[in-house]
């Protein structure tokens, strides 16, 4: 192989990676513009599942597929699946960015074809680390993946600033970006790529990909719908359906471990967990990943919702300005993750995956004791310290997990580990805002009957909006409106003085009354992030063995292509000969 030939793959696979994680935020910071333009209000309690599938739809897709689009890779190529995923991204861009209909059919519109895109944006997670590693030795493989995998993080924050940006112009925009980069990128991809890893035909394990998309989907659906209200309590986790899915979500994930212990040609290798790098490589990824994803919902609901209103910002402004406010975080993992690569290469991986969550649950400390209404400075030294713990940590846990399998697996194992990444992302979801709205129960409701009382809303007004469920105020925060004009509506507003109803609609009345609240839930936010970063740094550390557990494995591998189907002698990613620099 000539050395061009790695640069670029690198190159292909990080753009393939940055459209594909820049597309699961950029609708995120949109969805005001997205929702006024389909002529929908998100915060009517009938549309919340229309939010909720838009916030989580694109994340549960990829969580579920990308394990077994890795496993095609394996069978039938990484670069065919990979190139495939391209073409339908770009090919679905085109068609979201057409939506023909306003109202529910809309945004039904918008989530079915966001779904089949999330398909091919599956693709392309499942298989570019695979790609990398084929086309790098292993004495530079950390630094490639670092590049990668950076991009792919940064992606997801710098699709927060696009998003806001490109919203103010035209919702349909945010769908037009990716367009030509998808032309550009599939062209490319089907131009230049090629398949130069181990191959090893088989069969597709469908029972064990049915099980499993349909208990995890059970799972992390029903934790995400856990924060809506139900049955007079602030969050639905009485609710029989999400008993059901949580229930059912384990019984099929527990029969999905059973068939994958049985069949001869499992789609989710569980042998693979024997080997001590892989299985604390992933449980890091996971726990990294949901911290990682708690800190971006919170930080932006922190900044639209109190910070950017009591600085003089309109509700409308607050989406972008939240985006750009971010960007320390975002730079922080571009400084970092190309550092960790090269320095894991030379110096080895785990101190500087453990070190990377340990900086972000420091950093997770420090912004606890930071006031609601902070100095910007501090704020942007501390998210910037989170963001470089998180780039210190994802290329080499990346590397740690790769290079840890044996060559004919890696497609999967990297569809493992998109798998355990995207999954945290989901759950983040459902755990962060439940935590926040059981912070939020327990003040908000007395500190906003005192407030609204106080400046004449009638007592029995004032304790209807303050009985109502706190997630109500947290997705009108999130999604820059202002949420007292909201929940008073014009008829309350006209009633009161003209003096009264300024103050309560003003910039600073909601986020000085929610500020305290607001604080008490994000304390118990932030310490779970804390605990998670602490268990991950240690899940970092587990045995250094590798070795010993890779050759048993590969050793496995072998005798059962030799019972099976397909002989074929795998090479150990530790023992691969170094391709040309």
């Amino acid at each position: 192989m000539n050395s061009r030939y790695k640069w670029v793959a690198l190159s292909n696979t990080t753009l393939g990676m940055l459209i594909a994680t820049i597309n699961s935020s950029i609708v995120l910071i949109s969805l005001p513009a997205i929702f006024n333009g389909v002529d929908l209000d998100p915060l009517l309690p009938g549309n919340v599942s229309y939010l909720l599938w838009m916030l989580m739809g694109y994340m549960l897709v990829t969580a579920v597929l990308v394990v077994t689009l890795g496993r095609l890779g394996d069978i039938y190529g990484r670069v065919r699946i990979y190139n495939l995923g391209f073409a339908i991204f770009a090919v679905t861009s085109v068609i979201l960015s057409l939506d023909p209909f306003t109202g529910g059919k809309g945004a039904l519109w918008l989530i079915g074809w966001r779904v089949v895109q999330a398909i091919g944006g599956a693709m392309l997670m499942a298989n570019s680390a695979a790609i990398i590693t084929d086309a790098f030795p292993a004495a530079q493989r950390g630094m490639a993946l670092g590049i990668n995998i950076v991009a792919a993080i940064a992606g997801s924050f710098i699709g927060l600033v696009l998003g806001g940006v490109l919203a103010e112009w035209n919702w349909r925009s945010i769908f037009w970006v990716n367009v030509p980069i998808g032309v550009i990128g599939t062209i490319w991809a089907y131009k230049s790529l090629r398949d130069n890893g181990v191959r090893r035909p088989g069969k597709i394990d469908w029972w064990g990909n049915l099980t499993f998309a349909a208990g995890l989907t059970a799972l992390l659906a029903a934790i995400t719908y856990g924060i809506q209200p139900y049955g007079g309590h602030s969050m639905g986790w009485t609710n029989p359906w999400i008993i059901a899915g949580l229930a059912g979500g384990v019984v099929l994930l527990a029969a999905f471990a059973v068939i994958e212990a049985k069949v001869a040609e499992p789609m989710f290798p569980l042998r693979l967990f024997r080997i001590p790098a892989f299985t604390g490589g992933n449980a890091a990824s996971l726990l990294g990943s949901i911290a990682r994803g708690g800190l971006q919902f919170m930080l932006i609901i922190w900044l639209q919702g109190i910070w950017l209103p009591l600085h003089g910002y309109d509700y409308e402004q607050t989406p972008l300005w939240a985006g750009i406010y971010l960007l320390p975080l975002t730079i922080g993992f571009l400084a970092a993750g190309p550092l960790s690569g090269f320095l894991s290469d030379r110096f080895g991986p785990r101190p500087f995956a453990a070190g990377g969550l340990l900086l972000m649950s420091a950093s997770f400390a420090a912004l606890l004791l930071v006031q609601t209404n902070f100095h910007y400075s501090v704020f942007a030294v501390l998210v910037f310290l989170n963001g470089f713990g998180g780039g210190l940590f994802s290329a080499p846990n990346t590397a740690l997990i790769m290079s840890s399998v044996p060559a004919h697996l890696r497609g999967v194992a990297s569809g493992m580990r998109a798998t355990f990444q995207n999954a945290g992302m989901v759950l983040s979801i459902g755990v962060f805002f439940s935590l926040m709205v059981a912070g939020l129960a327990g003040s908000l409701p007395s500190t906003l009957d005192s407030g609204l009382t106080a400046q004449g809303v009638p007592p029995e007004a004032a304790h209807t909006i303050s009985a109502l469920p706190p997630v109500g105020t947290l997705f009108a925060a999130f999604l820059g409106y202002n949420p007292i004009q909201e929940l008073l509506g014009p008829q309350i507003l006209g009633q009161l003085p003209a003096a009264n109803a300024a103050t309560l609609t003003d910039r600073q009345f909601f986020p000085t009354l929610i500020a305290g609240p607001f604080h008490d839930g994000l304390v118990v936010v932030f310490w779970l992030a804390i605990v998670m970063g602490i268990l991950g740094a240690a899940a970092s550390l587990v045995s250094p063995r590798t070795q010993m557990a890779t050759d048993l494995v590969t050793r496995e591998s072998e005798l059962i292509d030799e019972l099976g189907a397909q002989p074929l002698t795998p090479i150990p990613a530790s023992a691969e000969p170094s391709r040309g620099d």
